[in-house]
């Protein structure tokens, strides 16, 4: 016969694991998908003519943020996707922070990562279960490695950059497989992870960042033969029409967002027709590569709605700046190959990135609207009230750790050792889906390279050479500059960015900008001298 106490101890023991099955039920899954490189207005919810059946789908029933903000260059917008603090108080490799894994995993998570990192430091070893992908921070999308495949030259870009593959590190990843494709495989193990923890008690955070559509150009034929002819008008049309949708699905109004005037490198009547074959084919590579993350996206959805997962699962989509100007980037291996192949290495250029980020001004690694602001989808139907809706309020990526923290019941730092400071700097959006404001009191900042902005409620004063003042409310894509006319205004939010930048780095920015021009003409003298 068992003794009394055993059989309280077991009836303990089946009650505790009910709660935290319980607990585990009610909690949502959380999956945030990042896209490198891509524009404002690239997707078809967003104003643009490239196919994205299922992303649309998601913001339809979901949210869609007008004014979602990253930092306008890679790395620093994922350090701040990935730690909720601004990159300026940690680096590339997230020192001095707490990471989502780190604050996931003690309260139950399983935490899975695939895509990329760009950074040195591996993320087994930062509260991530499982990882797969490139630690670096670009690569062939067909052949990541420096060998040539039978029946390929040596690939464009051949590098030796580290790759995670089956939880071991390699160096220089060749996949024999010639379909292998970046999008398709980081997809592939992500799956992969989800389906051998489907019979798991527990909740699970997926970090999918994919590398498309990053230069190089690369698409599959079929994803590129999709948009024959749709580019033939060239850039001012394919503008125009972006924004005509934006304005016809109340994105945005013309009165208070103008269409910006557009930065080219030339007039498309200027160019000659070959001139204008090679315009028309990076942008239908560009169009294939996210129809073909829009599919990827498509198999997630199809596996959550199969495991019974789709209802309690939030999706969180973005990208981690605006569209890359770039011109065609020097690169090792052989470049004689078919455009979009495995031998080429082209970028869009800076026509199609202003196209790619309508209505707004400029692009990648500019403090400005084009470079900073990303489309936000969040989706999750047993949690998000307000469906098919826009949410106008100001947020960024230090937003995305607090909204994650508070779905999961996690506390900062979790795991995580040595951080700089308590909590993250961000604000929940918890709010916005039930349609109530953010919770936000102090401005947003921004800083990269000769970047810099501050946001207070409408007004944001940005830099590029010289500082420039917008009021947002009646002029949201920076048109018209006020500062002349409220200069004691551009003062105060001047006094308050550099008190941030203190703050966050100890350093004033005029002696942080001195040591890196010192640092640049050191580095010019030593190479004259080799």
């Amino acid at each position: 016969m068992l003794q009394p106490k055993i059989i309280l101890t077991s009836l303990m023991a089946c009650c505790l694991l009910s709660l935290m099955q319980a607990a585990a039920q009610s909690r949502p899954n959380i999956i945030v998908v990042l896209v490198d490189d891509m524009g404002y207005s690239d997707l078809g919810c967003y104003g643009g003519e490239i196919q994205t059946p299922n992303l649309d789908s998601l913001a339809e029933s979901g949210i869609r943020y007008t004014a979602a903000h990253n930092t306008s260059k890679c790395y620093p917008s994922r350090a701040s996707l990935l730690t909720g603090l601004y990159f300026q108080r940690t680096n590339r490799e997230l020192i001095n922070a707490a990471t989502l894994g780190e604050v996931l995993r003690p309260v139950g998570y399983r935490t899975l990562w695939s895509g990329k990192r760009h950074g040195s430091t591996n993320p087994i070893t930062r509260g991530f279960d499982r990882y797969y992908g490139l630690l670096g921070g670009a690569s062939n999308h067909w052949n990541p490695g420096d060998k040539a495949r039978p029946g390929e030259g040596i690939p464009a870009g051949a590098g030796r950059g580290k790759w995670m593959i089956n939880d071991e590190e390699v160096k220089g990843f060749v996949p024999e497989d010639t379909s292998w494709y970046s999008t398709d495989a980081m997809t592939d193990a992500a799956l992969a992870w989800l389906k051998e923890y489907e019979g798991e008690e527990k909740p699970f955070f997926l970090y999918l960042a994919y590398t498309a559509p990053h230069y190089p150009l690369h698409a599959k034929p079929k994803d590129i033969a999709k948009y024959d002819g749709v580019y033939d008008a060239g850039y001012d049309v394919i503008r125009d029409a972006r924004y005509q949708r934006q304005l016809e699905m109340g994105m945005f109004d013309a009165a208070s967002a103008p269409l910006s005037k557009a930065e080219q490198t030339n007039s498309w009547t200027d160019l000659s027709t070959a001139e204008r074959e090679k315009e028309i084919l990076r942008m239908q590579i560009y169009a294939g590569m996210i129809d073909c993350l829009d599919q990827n996206i498509g198999r997630i959805i199809s596996y959550l709605k199969s495991a019974g997962d789709y209802d309690n699962t939030l999706i969180l989509f973005a990208s981690d700046n605006g569209a890359c100007a770039s011109t065609d980037k020097p690169a090792g291996g052989d470049r004689s190959g078919v455009f979009g192949g495995v031998n080429s290495y082209e970028c869009i250029g800076l026509s199609w990135a202003n196209v790619s980020n309508t209505p707004f001004r400029f692009y990648k690694l500019k403090s400005y609207e084009g470079g900073t602001t990303t489309p936000l989808i969040a989706h999750w139907p047993k949690g998000i009230t307000k469906k098919n809706v826009f949410n106008r309020e100001n947020c960024h990526f230090i937003d995305i750790m607090p909204t994650v923290m508070d779905l999961a019941g996690a506390t900062y730092p979790g795991e995580a050792k040595n951080v700089a400071v308590n909590s993250p700097d961000g604000v929940t959006l918890l709010p916005t889906f039930t349609g109530q404001p953010l919770n936000r009191k102090a401005p947003v900042f921004y800083e990269y390279g000769s970047g810099a902005a501050i946001q207070d409620g409408a007004m944001k004063l940005v830099r590029s050479k010289k500082w420039e003042l917008y009021d947002l409310s009646k002029d949201r894509t920076e048109t018209s500059n006020l500062i002349a006319q409220y200069p004691e205004l551009a003062q105060d939010l001047l006094k308050q960015w550099n008190a941030w930048y203190i703050e966050c780095t100890g350093v004033d920015y005029a002696d942080a900008e001195a040591v890196k021009k010192a640092a640049k003409t050191g580095q010019k003298k030593m190479k004259t001298k080799k």
